[in-house]
């Protein structure tokens, strides 16, 4: 055995990561560690992996002062004493019911809780950080000592490159990281959150297990695997394997009956059972397979809902606040936890009235909209039975809110919609030309005569940003909905036209083309195709279907406005 083997259980190791001749890592170029971890290289020797950790670990930049196996030492008796190490209590930012185990002996179990709480005294800033047990375990099996698993824990908690996310040490980050798994659910596994809205009644309850499914119930070869993507590329690849994790649930799980009562409880048990249905090879290929934003994209996002959070009030654990709600799940034992609105707590059936769609109808649209928005209640703000068929007045109702939400019923009977993430007063930044703005969170559904959502189209299909697929000629060239050429040369900076400019300060070339405005029409388009054109009456309106998506049109060709609403988000 190696020396790195001192707290492993080689009964309970794959035994292919004993039997591989030694490797040697020499290469220090990003792309060619990024390669060479997604393909296992160093997977399948112990030793080697243990080198390669303590390198990529050791390069991580760290605050002036970080902890190091000396502070371990000086500290470790005095923190733990003679106490029983299996039996030692753990800080609350953890959860003491979920230590993972993976493959460690009785001694390495002992040491994950003393580590625990040697690195709490050395960072009494954390307040959250339910991943910690497992990153901890997982290092063990590729230290020396417990000295050196301390200090390469420590530099992962006290990187201070902003541009370089690893784990989550506060309820904010925490919980901000739950609602962008949402809202990335919401975009790329549309199959599995719409069985997530049907089978329970709060869907981020759900997302907000999903760093439990990696750093808990995902079996230590798999969580490995990751792990070695994790160190080189960072948090982005976390969002990437939960996803695949939701996607494998719902095509393998398609079809059956539930196995419990919660649908939390099975995505848990379909986890931890992986090996009986998916490769970690195959987890990864799948991950990576996913057209996800940007690295900058994402952490924007963050950024969003973070500040949806704080302007809530929600940044700690707290039990005044009655939006916080007790629950005994995800990674503490009933911690409070702050939880998007269940759509159904969020639009109230006995104070929301629509002459268009039903609560059900508009409950399963709420469950579409981003997390940091699905925290309001719907507040309707413009009705053609009240204000008339005015544009004039659609506009001097609508500007100033952001978010909207916009309804149309046909003569015919058809329902269909809009989200409209951008205020409509941004119309006149055009001055009198019809210029287009939004962003790539915006969508086009149907209701009636079935349910159907339009993604933005660049978003989905990213090689039609060059092929000129806007609506008609009213949009200006597609090459201005892509980032700017002078920006950063890693394609994982580049900006997709995904989040408001304005927002973020970002150029305005980043800004999408979804919604236009003037004095003479209304055209909102892009999504899967679907283009929406209204007249100044709001009387008329016509779509414009593109048959490359194969899908139905969003309403007739030619169409008579018999209601239209508006909506906004009230806290």
């Amino acid at each position: 055995m190696d020396e790195y083997s001192r707290f492993v259980d080689w009964d309970k190791m794959d035994v292919t990561v004993q039997s591989q001749d030694a490797k040697e890592l020499s290469c220090t170029e990003f792309q060619e560690l990024k390669q060479l971890a997604r393909q296992g290289y160093w997977a399948k020797n112990h030793s080697l992996r243990a080198k390669v950790y303590h390198k990529l670990i050791s390069n991580i930049p760290c605050r002036t002062v970080t902890p190091d196996a000396n502070v371990y030492r000086d500290i470790v008796v005095k923190i733990v004493g003679k106490r029983n190490s299996s039996s030692l209590p753990l800080p609350e930012f953890v959860d003491n019911s979920l230590v993972p185990t993976y493959c460690l002996n009785a001694e390495g179990i002992g040491a994950v809780r003393k580590i625990i709480l040697c690195i709490a005294n050395q960072f009494p800033d954390i307040s959250f950080c339910p991943a910690l047990p497992s990153v901890i375990a997982l290092l063990l099996h590729y230290s020396k000592d417990e000295a050196e698993c301390f200090e390469q824990v420590c530099r992962i908690l006290a990187c201070n490159d902003p541009s370089k996310r690893l784990i989550d040490q506060t309820f904010l980050a925490f919980e901000s990281s739950c609602m962008t798994f949402g809202d990335l659910v919401n975009k790329y596994c549309q199959a599995a959150h719409k069985l997530m809205v049907a089978v329970s009644e709060d869907v981020l309850e759900v997302y907000s297990d999903w760093q439990r499914w990696l750093f808990g119930e995902l079996p230590m070869v798999y969580i490995a695997r990751v792990f070695d993507v994790f160190l080189v590329e960072g948090y982005k690849v976390l969002y990437r394997v939960a996803l695949a994790l939701l996607k494998f649930f719902h095509k393998v799980r398609a079809g059956q009956p539930m196995e419990s009562d919660s649908i939390q409880q099975d995505i848990r048990a379909f986890v931890r059972d992986i090996a009986k249905s998916v490769s970690p090879e195959r987890l990864l290929e799948k991950a990576f397979a996913i057209r996800l934003f940007s690295r900058k994209e994402i952490q924007l996002l963050q950024m969003a809902n973070e500040k949806a959070l704080q302007q809530k009030g929600i940044t700690v654990k707290q039990k005044s606040n009655p939006k916080l709600v007790l629950l005994n799940y995800c990674f503490s034992t009933f911690c409070i936890v702050f939880l998007r609105q269940n759509v159904h707590l969020a639009v109230h059936a006995e104070n929301f009235k629509s002459e268009i769609v039903s609560v059900k109808e508009m409950r399963d649209i709420w469950s579409w909209i981003p997390e940091r928005f699905a925290l309001c209640q719907p507040l309707l703000l413009f009705t053609t039975l009240e204000h008339g068929c005015s544009l004039s007045r659609f506009y001097s109702h609508s500007e100033g809110h952001e978010p909207t939400l916009l309804l149309i019923k046909t003569t015919a009977k058809e329902v269909c919609g809009a989200y409209l993430s951008t205020d409509w007063s941004e119309r006149r930044r055009g001055g009198n030309k019809l210029s287009f703005f939004g962003t790539g969170e915006c969508f086009v559904f149907r209701l009636q005569p079935e349910v159907e959502r339009y993604e933005w189209v660049i978003i989905k299909h990213p090689e039609l940003a060059t092929t000129g697929s806007e609506p008609e000629n009213h949009a200006p060239p597609a090459s201005s909905t892509l980032s700017s050429s002078s920006g950063p040369s890693d394609p994982s900076d580049r900006l997709s036209p995904f989040l408001s400019a304005r927002h973020f300060n970002l150029p305005s070339k980043t800004a999408s083309m979804f919604m236009a405005g003037s004095s003479e029409c209304i055209i909102i388009g892009g999504g899967d195709g679907q283009a929406l054109y209204l007249d100044a009456d709001l009387n008329h309106g016509r779509t414009s279907h593109c048959n490359t998506f194969n899908n139905q049109p969003l309403c007739s060709e030619s169409f008579q406005i018999s209601v239209l609403e508006v909506w906004g988000f009230r806290d």
